[in-house]
């Protein structure tokens, strides 16, 4: 919002004041981000997921950083009630004779959104999901559809290879 504000602002005083909150908050999430990483790493089961997480195409060191504090259910947990968690299932919405549709509602936001970026990145990067990313896109299915299937197909990869204690690259779940 700081930036939003900073692009918008025509007085120097402001663009300065702007700047310096811009930087407060920056150094602020680097130090939350670095103790994160610190106690990650100092507990061997949380970092064994880490690396597991980090293994999986779109996931990097932020994101499984969030998934590690906020999804602590990850890997106990079966694939619908896990995609449902992050926010990444669709749920049916209908009444009576209405036929409805199916929306993506409830559900942990900042999963939701964790989720999204790497399933975006995953898509774009990785031949496993760029494949299926690509057939829905042909099919004629929305973007944002086709973004949120592949940040549900991260959500199911991970909940299975974190039992398993397996990275991505000897798993046998995407072929």
């Amino acid at each position: 919002m700081e930036k939003t504000r900073l692009a918008q602002a025509l007085d120097p005083r402001i663009t300065d004041s702007h700047r310096v909150v811009i930087q407060t908050l920056e150094r602020a999430c680097a130090e939350v981000e670095a103790e994160l990483g610190r106690r990650i790493t100092a507990n061997p089961v949380l970092a064994r997921k880490r690396v597991i997480l980090t293994s999986i195409p779109g996931i990097g060191r932020r994101i499984a950083c969030v998934l590690i504090t906020d999804m602590l259910e990850l890997g106990q947990i079966d694939r619908k009630a896990a995609a449902s968690l992050a926010g990444m299932a669709p749920h049916p919405s209908q009444s009576g004779a209405y036929p409805g549709r199916h929306a993506i509602v409830g559900g942990r936001p900042c999963l939701r959104t964790a989720f999204y970026m790497a399933g975006m990145v995953a898509a774009r990067a990785c031949p496993e999901f760029r494949k299926p990313y690509r057939a829905m896109q042909d099919a004629g299915k929305p973007a944002k559809l086709t973004i949120f299937a592949m940040g549900r197909r991260l959500v199911t990869l991970a909940n299975a290879l974190i039992p398993d204690d397996k990275t991505f690259d000897q798993s046998d779940l995407m072929t």
